[in-house]
């Protein structure tokens, strides 16, 4: 099969899909109260969904596998290329609810309120990393050069989370852009429902919502800063690097209602992140250097796999006496 990256209905059928798996999950499949406000969603439901997603990833996986490349070398290669990439997105996505807890509970985000702002935030992050993927695609096909700048990065970057790890984390109402916000917008006393603006007396206001929904933003953009050129190393091509995030994120929602409330378990996980992220920076260079694949990507991704899986089992065996959260 001749590669998919350069039919326009491709991407046109792989984002109206997954814009329908969200609208199903929020819409169809969420359950509602009398006011129509989604009901909080069970551990079960959504470790059932967050497998589901997992199964979507490795069924898209193994089609790669089967069909994506001139021939059977090409088509292994990218199938293990996304299954690296998809790794290490789900892996920094895990990281990111670290901080969603931390945000919705800061400003008592209720949980019925809790699925919007996701599903926004969502949509959100997956047009952001398209735009992010588009321009570092254009920037390593026209200065090759770049990937020495990636990869610096990733170490840095890696170095600075492991250096991080035990501090304790910043106010999020504290956060510059929302200082800007609130004093350029009017801003409502409180929720109005899971409205992200209200208008009273003839005026507009923004809700804490909105505020809420900006810092998740905020969090995405942060995370993708490390999160795309981590996948660049794995890969240079703009489908596997897009799908790859694509589904990582896809599940995200339901991964937040299946780990919030052992997410302060996961104790080890930033100790793997930081070491994922200077191993793969430290590949990108190698491999430019080595002006071709120095590294395999099945050395990649077991050195990932490792590396991930080995610190949310030690976390998990080291807490597992735990079972309140850090943040009440």
């Amino acid at each position: 099969m001749a590669p998919l990256e350069a039919s326009i209905w491709f991407w046109v059928a792989f984002n109206a899909a997954v814009v329908g798996l969200l609208l199903l999950d929020l819409g169809v499949f969420a359950k509602k109260d009398r006011n129509g406000d989604p009901l909080p969603v069970p551990v079960s439901t959504a470790l059932l969904k967050s497998g589901a997603y997992f199964l979507l990833a490795m069924a898209f996986c193994a089609w790669i596998w089967l069909g994506y490349g001139a021939s059977p070398e090409v088509r292994q290669t990218k199938a293990l290329e996304f299954l690296t990439g998809y790794l290490i997105e789900w892996s920094l996505s895990v990281d990111n609810i670290f901080v969603f807890v931390l945000i919705f509970a800061r400003f008592g985000v209720p949980a019925a309120y809790q699925h919007r702002v996701l599903f926004w935030g969502i949509l959100g992050a997956l047009a952001m990393r398209g735009a992010m993927i588009l321009l570092g695609t254009a920037l390593l096909r026209e200065f090759d050069w770049i990937m020495i700048l990636f990869g610096l990065f990733l170490v840095w970057s890696g170095w600075k989370m492991l250096r991080s790890v035990g501090e304790e984390e910043p106010d999020p109402a504290n956060n510059p852009v929302l200082k800007w916000m609130r004093r350029r917008f009017p801003v409502t006393d409180g929720y109005r429902g899971n409205r992200f603006t209200w208008r009273e007396g003839g005026k507009l206001f923004l809700t804490p919502l909105a505020l809420v929904l900006v810092l998740v933003e905020l969090t995405d953009l942060i995370f993708a800063l490390d999160s795309i050129p981590a996948i660049f190393a794995v890969s240079t091509d703009p489908f596997i690097v897009y799908t790859a995030n694509v589904f990582a994120i896809l599940g995200l929602r339901a991964m937040y209602f299946a780990l919030a409330g052992i997410i302060h378990r996961f104790r080890y996980l930033k100790h793997g992140l930081s070491l994922v992220l200077m191993i793969v920076g430290a590949k990108m260079l190698a491999n430019w250097f080595a002006g071709g694949k120095a590294v395999p990507v099945e050395y990649a991704l077991a050195a990932t796999g490792t590396i991930i899986l080995g610190s949310i089992a030690l976390s998990l065996w080291r807490t597992r006496g735990e079972n309140r959260p850090r943040h009440a």
